[in-house]
């Protein structure tokens, strides 16, 4: 087993492990711990007991890793690799009810910077469905033992993702990025969770996904699934406030990446 496929396999068994945390925390009722950037933007108790799980098991199982989660910030290491932790993303699903949410793991090498680090391996399990979506890089990308490849053809248009910043003030802005690209989609989807996306991606449930302002912790293990799965995905405009993340298969890509990149 190589070291990208022995980390993927030690996310995926943490990502379920924690999974079954938020579930449990879930069912038990949310309560709210703060909120973040915004009023809308809310973290609960479970995303900092989930987060604090999930520390503890990767850095017992490899110590001299480091650490960046979103609840608890970053921790070096000295091995060149670092864990990149959303110990739940979508929690606003996650505190309405809505089982549009997931434990995102990603082990990446070098700087943990999307920009300069290389995605290792990846885990995204969603606990309210049971799916459990994970890569090792140059071993393909795959769910529950079934090998994921993106859609290649959209005939109908493509079916595409989305999803708009907590700040009311980017709003407009977003809505505009979607009136960009709907000649070309079928639909849109607005499921709120960043790694869902990506994965459903991978799977090829959606053709392409585009957002504004995602963090580290946001793409890390999806957009690895989505390469491993074939397709293609960017970072553009990094050197605004909002970077802007595109990806899909190679073609329906492209036509974003087209769409797209005029107005950055």
């Amino acid at each position: 087993m190589s070291q990208e496929q022995e980390l993927g396999a030690l996310a995926a068994e943490v990502a379920r492990e924690a999974g079954e945390l938020a579930r449990t925390r879930r069912q038990q009722g949310v309560t709210l711990a703060a909120t973040k950037s915004t009023l809308a933007d809310i973290v609960t108790e479970a995303d900092r007991e989930v987060e604090a799980l999930i520390r503890d098991r990767l850095l017992t199982a490899r110590p001299h890793d480091g650490f960046l989660g979103e609840e608890s910030g970053t921790a070096a290491g000295d091995s060149g690799i670092t864990w990149v932790v959303d110990p739940i993303d979508g929690t606003v699903n996650y505190a309405y009810g809505i089982p549009a949410y997931n434990v995102s793991i990603a082990a990446v090498q070098g700087e943990p910077d999307p920009s300069r680090w290389e995605a290792l391996a990846a885990a995204v399990h969603a606990p309210a469905v049971g799916e459990t979506f994970t890569a090792a890089r140059g071993h393909g990308a795959w769910l529950d033992g079934r090998r994921l490849e993106v859609t290649q053809e959209t005939p109908a248009g493509a079916l595409l993702a989305t999803g708009f910043g907590y700040d009311p003030a980017t709003h407009d802005g977003d809505l505009a990025t979607v009136r960009r690209v709907m000649p070309i989609a079928r639909d849109l989807r607005r499921m709120g969770s960043a790694a869902l996306d990506l994965a459903y991606v991978a799977a090829g449930r959606l053709d392409g996904y585009f957002e504004r302002g995602l963090a580290p912790w946001d793409l890390a293990a999806g957009a690895l699934l989505v390469s491993e799965a074939g397709g293609i995905v960017t970072r553009v405009d990094t050197d605004s406030p909002r970077p802007l993340l595109i990806a899909g298969g190679p073609a329906v890509h492209a036509r974003l990446t087209e769409i797209l990149c005029r107005e950055t």
